[in-house]
């Protein structure tokens, strides 16, 4: 039976092009990999055909009769496997590639930057998928997700995109009628709009200069849409736990006033979700760096 599968194949690519560059170092800068790397992959290949391929030396590396008869084999791989990637990943990125999150990051945070990104990549299509509930991303046949947290689920990658606290905000409106509370106390006696995927028992914790404060609202509304319960704090309908960077221009228009400005939640990390580390289509893999360089949270 055969020493050889088709792992090998890459392996054999590698060996005929430190044949051809006649040395690791010069392979390594060909393949865009490091030295060692190389020299690994040629000894993972040897051992795997049980014969040596290279006398290595400081100065002189020679190939072996053995090695000979294998790169007169291998010496066309090189260009048949970049043929192949590159009838796989054409020089320009193109497809569907579906994403999902809550529907006030897609508003706030991703709409803006979606003109860039059909600038730069024409080709790409996307199928948005707004969900305020977490997504099960292998069972969908979803390629993306931006969500709150870092996945559980070992079959499931997570890149961290923004790190960020709630703030407390009332709309202009809301203060006219019911007055600034100034104190835990009063704060607990307005009218809430509460998320409830954060609070426990309808009580929120925030800290202070290392001091925690819990607010359990006397009288409030509940709602599991943060997208939704930024409008209604907007209309004056209650006091919220929003994120700073979704209302900026809320404040700066002064329709929404920040409450106890020193007070805040635990950091929130939001993350890019996704199936596999390993042969993500190019579509989906432009998507993704394109989301981390823009930095669209600030």
């Amino acid at each position: 039976m055969s020493t050889i599968d088709f792992s090998h194949l890459k392996l054999l690519a590698v060996f005929a092009t430190v044949v051809e560059t006649q040395s690791f170092a010069a392979a390594s800068r060909h393949l865009h990999t490091s030295r060692s790397r190389v020299s690994e992959q040629v000894s993972q290949l040897e051992l795997a055909l049980g014969v040596r391929l290279l006398q290595r030396s400081t100065r002189q590396l020679l190939v072996t009769r053995e090695g000979s008869e294998v790169y007169e084999q291998a010496r066309r791989l090189p260009d048949v496997l970049s043929s192949i990637e590159s009838s796989l990943t054409p020089g320009e990125a193109k497809g569907r590639v579906a994403i999902t999150m809550n529907h006030d990051i897609a508003h706030k945070i991703i709409l803006p930057v979606l003109d860039e990104f059909q600038k730069q990549h024409p080709q790409i299509h996307l199928d948005f998928i707004l969900n305020d509930e977490v997504s099960n991303l292998i069972a969908e046949q979803i390629d993306l997700g931006i969500r709150i947290g870092l996945p559980n689920d070992s079959s499931l990658i997570g890149r961290v995109l923004h790190e960020e606290s709630l703030g407390i905000y009332a709309s202009s409106s809301y203060l006219k009628k019911a007055g600034t509370p100034k104190t835990a106390e009063q704060l607990a006696q307005c009218r809430w709009v509460l998320l409830p995927q954060l609070e426990y028992e309808n009580k929120l914790r925030f800290r202070s200069k290392k001091k925690t404060i819990d607010i359990k609202p006397e009288s409030y509304e509940r709602c599991n849409s943060p997208f939704m319960i930024q409008k209604m704090v907007e209309s004056g309908l209650g006091v919220g736990a929003l994120l700073p960077s979704l209302v900026k221009n809320e404040v700066e228009s002064k329709t929404l006033v920040r409450l106890m400005p020193s007070w805040s939640t635990e950091r929130l990390i939001f993350s890019l979700v996704y199936p596999s580390r390993q042969n993500i289509p190019r579509r989906t893999r432009v998507l993704i760096d394109f989301l981390i360089e823009a930095k669209i949270f600030t």
